[in-house]
């Protein structure tokens, strides 16, 4: 057998000396909603790309080891002589650490590349692939690991309004136009969709003001910050409900990238005990009968 067909997997493609790029969703990043998957890829793999934030989150679970076990290299070694190399990811390196992690799979390391929240709702999954495209990356094995979006932690946390049809839209115009952001908002008002806004740290009165024109004012709003993250996260969670017509007036509970907005429908009601008000929508009739 020749060396080429020797190093060639047995998918005809990938070569077995080959790692796996894993692009690993750690959800809001505390580990009781991390799953268990994640952290076995992590846990696992030889190298780790991480924020600052997240690898606070990772060593305070368990998942990697302390900093002062981790030298000015960024090299942990475990007990069991597991060697780990944990590398520091910043919005301005995304493209130098997509060719990276290609390099360190080629050289037969497993990579996870963490990302908050789910990385393919507004993460990083979709550079990986562009990058794997841009730098002929075709033979590096890529596995995303899901994780738990700001939409779901939120809407856990004011109850249940997402249990009819819903979307989100991102309110960040460094990707995309704000023309093409007002279009997507006018027309997810008009279709009655319950709304989650991501990215709330920039345009989030522009966008309240746009749905306002199609949705009444009554309409129910939670203002959901570091959904999960307890004390953990940048400023604390927290979820506050109002209405659409209220909503930008609540400016000081909107505190930055951890805040998401999830705009109730003309269906979208207020439940409440002896504790809490809660957001629900209910999935059809109204009626428990009706289920």
């Amino acid at each position: 057998m020749s060396a080429e067909e020797s190093s060639a997997g047995t998918d005809g493609g990938t070569p077995d000396e080959h790692g796996t790029l894993y692009v690993v969703g750690i959800g809001p990043g505390l580990p009781d909603h991390m799953t268990k998957r994640a952290k076995e890829v992590i846990e696992s793999s030889e190298v780790v790309i991480a924020s600052s934030l997240y690898q606070e989150f990772l060593r305070d679970d368990g998942t990697l080891l302390p900093k002062e076990q981790t030298d000015e290299d960024g090299i942990a070694v475990r007990d069991d002589g597991f060697e780990q190399e944990i590398i520091r990811s910043t919005m301005g390196r995304q493209i130098e650490l997509a060719r990276a992690a290609f390099d360190h799979v080629r050289e037969g390391k497993d990579v996870a590349h963490v990302s908050g929240g789910d990385p393919s709702v507004y993460g990083k999954s979709d550079l990986i692939f562009k990058m794997a495209d841009e730098e002929d990356a075709t033979d590096v094995p890529i596995e995303i690991v899901p994780g738990l979006t700001a939409a779901l932690g939120g809407s856990a946390n004011v109850g249940a309004p997402l249990c009819n049809d819903f979307c989100t839209i991102s309110l960040s115009d460094k990707w995309r136009g704000w023309d093409e952001i007002e279009e997507k908002l006018r027309a997810a008002a008009i279709s009655d969709f319950v709304i989650v806004l991501y990215n709330c740290w920039r345009n989030y009165e522009r966008a309240v003001d746009i749905v306002r024109e199609e949705r009444t004012d009554d309409a129910y709003v939670a203002i959901v910050n570091d959904a999960g993250r307890a004390d953990a996260g940048r400023n604390g969670e927290s979820e506050f409900i109002t209405t659409l017509g209220e909503a930008a007036d609540h400016d000081d509970k909107v505190s930055g990238m951890g805040t998401s907005l999830i705009i109730g429908n003309h269906e979208t009601e207020t439940w409440s005990n002896d504790d809490r008000t809660y957001l629900v929508t209910p999935r059809g009739g109204r009626d428990v009968d009706d289920f």
